[in-house]
């Protein structure tokens, strides 16, 4: 059984940080492209940031210089690092894994909720 569990979130003031992680079993870590989405009320899921199994990252232009994704593939982590947080941050984040080629083998985590104040 595949289980995605974020953990993390909750309430920080503009210009906060806050660190998401993300744990995951069932999988082989080491197969899946790791990344973290969100989606604010009323919005559309959106792409924040992925991670490649060889470490290349990628990240929303709204994200970029302030938000850093990592993984440790020992632990079956990936995390979110959130610097200089904007009340625009504020959404329920979800975890993804992805296994590149390999049809039916995206999984999503349940949330967290990340509420930046004004």
């Amino acid at each position: 059984q595949v289980q995605l569990v974020e953990s993390g979130g909750g309430l920080v003031q503009a210009g906060g940080s806050l660190r998401l992680s993300c744990s995951a079993s069932g999988i082989i870590f080491g197969y899946y492209v790791m990344g973290w989405y969100r989606q604010a009320p009323g919005k559309q899921r959106e792409l924040v940031a992925t991670q490649t199994i060889g470490g290349r990252t990628n990240y929303a232009d709204s994200v970029k210089g302030r938000f850093t994704i990592s993984r440790d593939n020992a632990k079956n982590t990936v995390y979110l690092q959130m610097n200089s947080l904007k009340p625009e941050d504020t959404a329920v984040y979800y975890c993804n894994g992805d296994r590149p080629g390999i049809s039916d083998r995206t999984y999503w985590g349940q949330g967290t909720q990340v509420a930046v104040s004004s």
